[in-house]
This record gives C-alpha cells, structure tokens and sequence, in this order.
C-alpha cells in the first residue's frame, strides 16, 4: 500500500510540475492535477468494462499480430576457402 501511496504522490506532483512549466499558472496547473486522474479513472473503467467486447479482441489481435519481415537483400554466401 505503502508503494502505491508513494506512486500517487510522485504521480501528483510530477503532473503539476509539468503543466506549471508548460503553462506558468499554479491555477491551471492544479486543475490538471486533479482533473486528469478523474479522466484516467474513468477511461481505465471504459477499457476495463469493454476489454472482453469482440470488436476489442479483434483490435488486440490485430496489433498483436507478428507480422515476419522480408529482407530484399541477397542471401549471405559463405565465404569459400582460399589456399
């Protein structure tokens, strides 16, 4: 629990360090911090809740398919002995 804590806090003040640099507000800065965990919250909800859909498992497919890679270069010849 202790780690997860820690991984909050860090997770916090790394945002607000952030969006203070980009924006110069401590304003706009504490809003981002608060507001983009509530988002992140609820898109991992979404993702979670529609993971087992069917069109999901096609995107998952999709992106995990291991395509090989064809090389267009001629095969190495081994080199022959010379006396």
């Amino acid at each position: 629990m202790a780690k997860t804590a820690t991984y909050g806090v860090l997770h916090m003040a790394s945002s607000f360090g952030i969006a203070y640099a980009l924006t110069g507000s401590v304003t706009v800065a504490g809003a981002v911090t608060f507001v983009e965990p509530i988002v992140n919250t609820g898109l991992h909800y979404a993702l979670d809740r529609y993971w087992d859909h069917p069109v999901m498992r096609r995107v998952r497919q999709l992106i995990s398919r291991q395509t090989p890679v064809q090389s267009h270069s001629r095969p190495e010849r081994p080199e022959t002995a010379r006396p």
